[in-house]
């Protein structure tokens, strides 16, 4: 079972070959084909794990889709104050596939 750690958005994910994975949002089109920065790969008993990116290591997915998250609703409030605040939230996302490891 051959795994790999990335890094997109800020954020680090596992990723295996074949499933589907969202991220923070990406400036890509639906369809793009696009290669990950890799912080450790392990392909069952060998893992490569490198001070800042894997030399020579590549992880290739494709742009699925773009959408946002369900609404969060943030409240605030101050007591006796005759203060009270609502906003919502949606956070964006970029659903990709994982192509390949390599």
């Amino acid at each position: 079972m051959s795994f790999a750690i990335i890094r997109t958005g800020g954020k680090q994910f596992r990723v295996e070959k074949g499933a589907k994975v969202r991220v923070p949002t990406l400036n890509h089109d639906v369809g793009a084909s696009l290669d990950l920065e890799v912080l450790a790969t392990t392909d069952g008993d060998a893992t490569k794990v490198g001070p800042t990116l894997v030399d020579g290591a590549k992880v290739t997915a494709t742009v699925v889709d773009h959408g946002r998250a369900p609404k969060i609703i943030v409240f605030k409030k101050k007591r006796r104050k005759h203060y009270k605040r609502t906003k919502g939230h949606r956070q964006g996302f970029t659903t990709l596939k994982i192509d390949s490891i390599g």
